[in-house]
């Protein structure tokens, strides 16, 4: 499976609430690593803005990926509160290569999104974690996006060849309360 090539940038963090009052800030990793996040230069936020993260330090109590970091520049809380909830991305060429049937999140939204009979499902929007698990949001041709969990027996297969991504939802999760009125 080869991944795509054409995204420039993709999201590796995202700033969350700000922590103390010295201008720390909770920062949210994507990388396989959490501190990792450090070692790809200044983060860029889609507004132009350029972060150094210059400590950072897993958060106790919280999921393995979230850090407790100081931010050059930033030393008030209310500095810190600001940068809440700002993704943060870096060009695609300052990370590794993904492995032999691995790939970046980024690689994978705006592919088309297809049942296992080869029906259309929609478009993958986004890969969304809100704490118990990956998410892929599939926004369907008509109605509200649905989340389908990342798992292998969910999502048997991605092909970036053709440019697809092969879901296997669980039961109900497509079913509307008239089946008459079901649009995928």
């Amino acid at each position: 499976m080869t991944a795509r090539r054409d995204v420039e940038r993709v999201v590796v963090a995202q700033f969350g609430a700000a922590h103390g009052v010295r201008g720390e800030v909770r920062l949210k990793s994507f990388t396989e690593d959490p501190l990792a996040v450090r070692s790809y230069g200044p983060l860029e936020a889609k507004d132009g803005r350029a972060f150094v993260i210059t400590s950072a330090r897993a958060a106790a109590g919280t999921s393995h990926d979230m850090l407790v970091v100081r931010v050059d520049g930033v030393t008030t809380r209310d500095q810190a509160e600001t940068l809440t909830g700002l993704e943060l991305s870096v060009p695609r060429d300052r990370l590794p290569p993904p492995d032999e049937d691995e790939f970046y999140h980024a690689d994978l939204v705006g592919l088309d999104v297809r049942l296992a009979d080869g029906e259309m499902a929609g478009t993958l929007v986004a890969v969304r974690n809100f704490g118990a698990g990956d998410l892929l949001e599939i926004a369907p041709p008509h109605g509200a996006t649905i989340y389908v969990p990342f798992t292998r027996e969910a999502v048997p297969e991605i092909n970036f060849g053709t440019g697809t991504i092969t879901i296997v939802p669980p039961p109900g999760l497509l079913e509307s309360e008239n089946d008459e009125d079901q649009v995928l």
